[in-house]
């Protein structure tokens, strides 16, 4: 009796032992600038089976996620989605900022110079990045030996959702008309990266962003990276972050409604399918998971949306925001001038002006928000460090606190009326922009797709800070260090 339960417990011990935690062998990222959560039904019909319907009728969809913070811009949605948190914490406050007084692109670093070009397009990194991200967190938990690589024209949009660890970022040097990467990362560009240049580079000088053709771009070297760098073929899960940068630069130009915004949508559809049968092809079905979502919506052209009746405008701050400034400068009798710069809503004031001056930074702060609050196009100027106390809704309020960083943000925030952006007032103006609070620029799409993912939907309020920690859950990897969100269940 005693060998029988001594052979039991043995078994037990062992079955134990062998058992693993099951995870995909895949995890792949695709966001795609300025698609508006709306785009998934919109285009719905237009879509082909194997495309974008693919994920929509097969994946499970977060209906309501909305984006918690302010500006909703391309680098600090990109940054949000990977590490789960906010623009107070991860320190990307927006495309640009200023770090000690000085003004900087999200990206820059003199530190690192170009990979497969002479430009100063590869004088880029993470380290303006203050948190981790998904990829990160993919490295810590295998020790590393997880494969992490992020594809987009923007260098933004590949080189902050693959976060600091990754083994490498490529995005579009415009000036030589191909893909590059920065001494970040390696110290030249892999033979299978020359050998994809040759195939899909063009003159020096061409803009791709602007052309769906641009989108075709991504994905091809979305697939070279996932072939050559033999991601997803063994049982450590790897990251292939891929951004889809032709939809936003269209779109700014010719809005939401033009022939080449919707052309830009059907590329990204029949990309999207090509993709797919690669990665069942290469990994197989079930064997990945996929999440769709977007840094930010979009807002549509005022001049279109006047002339159906519904309030609407451009806020062109570069018309009055100078006058402001003077009135203010006589009125306290401050010499120089007060504003130093605006990014995405954000007023950025000269200290050294105002102290010269002998004025306090507080009253300055009052006279200006007294000013510009005069315009009808201006709801509320909030002082940053005052934001909590501030009467403004609560959905705002958060929203300012969120994007928040007190060495990298400005001292006044703007927000303006529903439908006002900052762009023309022309009425041949037929762009458009974002960077607002309101559902047109926050509320994205928000899809999980393939392995473990039934299809379905839910309309939780859901942010997007959520999404790098659901992806943690299901693979049950610790969530970033600077996220905020919540896991969300895949019911």
């Amino acid at each position: 009796m005693k060998k029988i339960l001594s052979f039991i417990v043995a078994v037990m011990l062992s079955a134990t032992g062998m058992a693993e935690i099951n995870r995909p062998k895949l995890v792949v990222g695709l966001v795609v600038d300025q698609m508006r959560w709306d785009y998934l039904y919109y285009y719905y019909d237009q879509f082909q089976a194997d495309g974008l319907r693919r994920l929509i009728d097969g994946g499970y969809s977060f209906e309501n996620t909305m984006i918690n913070y302010v500006p909703t811009v391309t680098a600090v949605g990109h940054s949000s989605i990977y590490t789960g948190s906010v623009p107070a914490l991860h320190g990307i406050v927006g495309n640009n900022f200023y770090m000690d007084g000085k003004k900087v692109y999200c990206c820059d670093d003199a530190t690192v110079q170009s990979v497969g070009s002479n430009s100063k397009a590869g004088q880029m990194s993470p380290r303006n990045l203050l948190a981790t991200g998904l990829g990160d967190m993919l490295k810590i938990h295998t020790d590393y030996k997880a494969k992490v690589v992020g594809v987009a024209l923007k260098d933004r949009a590949a080189i902050l959702p693959a976060g600091h660890a990754a083994d490498a970022a490529y995005w579009w040097d415009t000036s030589a008309g191909k893909f590059i990467s920065s001494t970040y990362y390696m110290k030249q560009l892999p033979d299978w990266v020359e050998k994809v240049n040759k195939e899909i580079g063009t003159k020096p000088g061409i803009d791709v962003k602007v052309l769906p053709e641009g989108v075709v771009k991504t994905f091809r070297m979305a697939e070279a990276a996932l072939i050559n760098e033999g991601m997803g073929q063994d049982d450590i899960t790897d990251l292939l972050a891929v951004s889809v940068s032709s939809t936003d630069a269209i779109a700014h130009q010719y809005g939401t409604r033009h022939k080449l915004t919707r052309e830009s949508y059907m590329e990204l559809d029949r990309q999207l399918a090509a993709f797919f049968k690669l990665l069942d092809e290469r990994v197989g079905r079930g064997n990945y998971l996929m999440f769709l979502s977007a840094d930010h919506g979009g807002a549509h052209n005022p001049n279109e949306l006047k002339a159906h009746n519904i309030p609407s405008g451009g806020l062109e701050t570069w018309t009055w925001l100078g006058d402001v400034d003077k009135r203010v400068a006589q009125k306290l009798g401050v010499t120089g001038k007060i504003i130093k710069d605006e990014n995405a809503g954000g007023l950025y004031l000269d200290h050294e002006v105002i102290e010269r001056s002998g004025k306090t930074l507080d009253e300055v702060k009052q006279a200006l928000i007294a000013e510009i609050e005069k315009r009808d196009e201006i709801l509320y100027v909030v002082d940053y460090d005052k934001a909590l106390t501030t009467s403004i809704p609560q959905p705002i309020r958060e929203r300012i606190v969120n994007g928040y960083n007190k060495k990298r943000c400005g001292d006044l925030f703007y927000v303006a009326k529903a439908g006002w952006e900052n762009v023309s007032n022309k009425p041949d103006y037929i762009g458009t922009t974002h960077g607002q609070w309101n559902p047109y620029d926050a509320h994205i799409p928000f899809v999980l797709y393939g392995w473990n993912v039934n299809h379905g939907e839910t309309s939780e309020p859901t942010n997007m800070t959520d999404i790098a920690p659901t992806i943690c859950a299901m693979l049950h990897i610790q969530m970033p260090n600077s996220c905020v969100g919540n896991a969300k269940t895949v019911k």
